[in-house]
């Protein structure tokens, strides 16, 4: 099992954070991973995206070329990043902020209303701890299940922010209870 994600988004919308979050969480569970944060030219409100592999099999090399799944969390990431996905691949789209639907017809595709699903834990800037539970949950033998985030968030977050822990781990593990409808072809 190997899975390549991308991660893209404004800045301040935590998309390095969840690819940090998702690579400690691989760790914990003893699978390989590597995580390359790449900010645009300002943090908070420029672009921002990272690349992140988990795999039960050492990873030759980080640079990803052709993800398996796209984690878009604004329409400028979607736009740019839909392209890449390899045939068969998944897009898993911010559904609260973007309202156009995936222009290619050979991947599945996930309209998650991030936004919505965080402010329902009262974790209104938790969009990327949606994404996290939501991936535990639809990409089979990735992550097996919340738990692991408990760790990887410990790891993650600077010592001021750790009271927000217990708040993020009620969004991953909401996120992981719901069901996914995972729309497209294979």
């Amino acid at each position: 099992m190997t899975t390549e994600i991308i991660f893209a988004g404004f800045g301040g919308q935590g998309v390095i954070l969840a690819g940090k979050i998702l690579a400690l969480a691989g760790m914990s569970e003893q699978k390989f991973v590597s995580h390359i944060p790449s900010y645009g030219a300002e943090m908070r409100g420029g672009t921002a995206n990272c690349s992140v592999i988990v795999s039960d099999e050492e990873v030759a090399s980080p640079v990803i070329e052709q993800p398996d799944v796209v984690v878009a969390l604004n329409k400028p990431s979607m736009t740019k990043f839909e392209s890449l996905l390899k045939k068969g691949g998944l897009l898993i789209y911010n559904s609260s902020l973007i309202d156009i639907k995936p222009q290619r017809n050979d991947i599945r595709f996930l309209a998650l209303p991030c936004n919505e699903l965080a402010a329902e834990t009262n974790n209104p800037r938790g969009a990327n701890m949606v994404v996290l539970g939501c991936l535990a949950k639809v990409i089979n033998g990735m992550i097996s299940g919340p738990k692991p985030f408990e760790f990887a968030l410990d790891e993650a977050i600077s010592a001021r922010n750790k009271k927000f822990n217990p708040i993020n781990i009620a969004t991953i593990e909401a996120a992981y209870n719901r069901e996914y409808e995972i729309q497209g072809g294979k």
